[in-house]
């Protein structure tokens, strides 16, 4: 009896590692023919709505455009909330990395004659051309090969890179970019620390610039402007003295590159030349946009300190 219940137990056993195995050579032949090119099974990939190759194909032309709200889409809500706190140019740093060009471009999607997807991002400078490669699925994880190369190059030299996609709530999301796992939690602390320098030296700049425009206003309408709003563009017709045009309109609100800028006129009076004003520029998250608070006295002295996010004063130490 113990035998003949043996004997069946063992078939059953062999039936499911059978059945087992059948299945897994039959995912190992799809995937391997979907990296082979097939035409048979590349097209219905490639063009199925969602996919994971049109999903990156999405991706990449979020990053050549360099559109950060587009770009989003495309993140695991963990990665997604984790973009939302870096910078601007944390963002655009990130996006470089998906299609290795410094500015943006315009993408133009094609296919090629089995189907795969070919995208083209067109810069002023250079135009490169990224080919997606059928999928590898993996239960809800995709493996795209991808090659990127410069279509001015005539020696055929190209990169070749591994994107990773996962499905979350039922869309293509990023999942890695070669052996990088895309974890922004993981790594927003790192580029922080990176970028803060960046932002900090942008915050002086910003404030040379604030006050050239300070001044460019005051010799031409003999005054100073009332608010930092009077130096942005106008928004219809020319330049005046409501809207000067001598300032971006992120700086004119005051905000820009994770700082915050604060004009503030000394005094009562805002007439000629020896009317004066101060400026300054605090880091909007403190520890994470910048740590030094950056001030400019009525004199034109630059100071900075680490004010843990307030505002600082002409007490602190001169900024060569």
């Amino acid at each position: 009896m113990r035998s003949q219940k043996t004997k069946i137990v063992g078939r059953i056993f062999f039936l499911v590692c059978a059945v087992l195995l059948t299945a897994a050579n039959g995912l190992s032949q799809e995937s391997n023919s979907k990296l082979a090119g097939s035409a048979a099974n590349a097209p219905s990939e490639t063009t199925t709505i969602g996919g994971p190759s049109v999903a990156l194909k999405a991706v990449l032309s979020a990053a050549c455009s360099q559109n950060q709200t587009d770009f989003a889409r495309f993140l695991t809500a963990r990665n997604k909330e984790a973009f939302s706190r870096m910078t601007p140019a944390a963002r655009i740093s990130l996006m470089k990395r998906f299609v290795l060009l410094n500015e943006p471009g315009k993408a133009t999607a094609s296919t090629n004659p089995v189907g795969r997807l070919i995208l083209h991002c067109e810069t002023p400078d250079v135009t490169t051309e990224m080919q997606i490669g059928g999928a590898d699925l993996r239960d809800n994880m995709a493996f795209l090969p991808m090659e990127l190369r410069d279509t001015a190059d005539t020696t055929g030299a190209s990169h070749q890179i591994t994107m990773g996609m996962v499905r979350e709530d039922g869309e293509w999301r990023l999942l890695s970019l070669g052996l990088l796992l895309l974890d922004l939690p993981a790594l927003e602390v790192e580029w922080d620390a990176a970028e803060m320098e960046a932002t900090e030296r942008g915050a002086i700049e910003a404030l040379k610039k604030i006050a050239e425009a300070v001044e460019a206003y005051r010799n031409k309408n003999s005054r100073l402007p009332e608010s930092l709003a009077n130096l942005g563009p106008p928004l219809h017709g020319p330049a005046n003295a409501a809207a000067a045009g001598l300032l971006d309109s992120d700086l004119a609100t005051g905000m820009k590159n994770g700082y915050a800028f604060r004009y503030v006129i000394v005094g009562a009076s805002t007439l000629g030349a020896p009317a004066k004003y101060e400026l300054a520029a605090t880091p909007r998250r403190y520890g994470r946009t910048g740590r030094r608070s950056f001030f400019r006295d009525s004199n034109g002295g630059l100071h900075a300190a680490d004010c843990q996010g307030a505002v600082g004063s002409e007490t602190d130490p001169k900024v060569d």
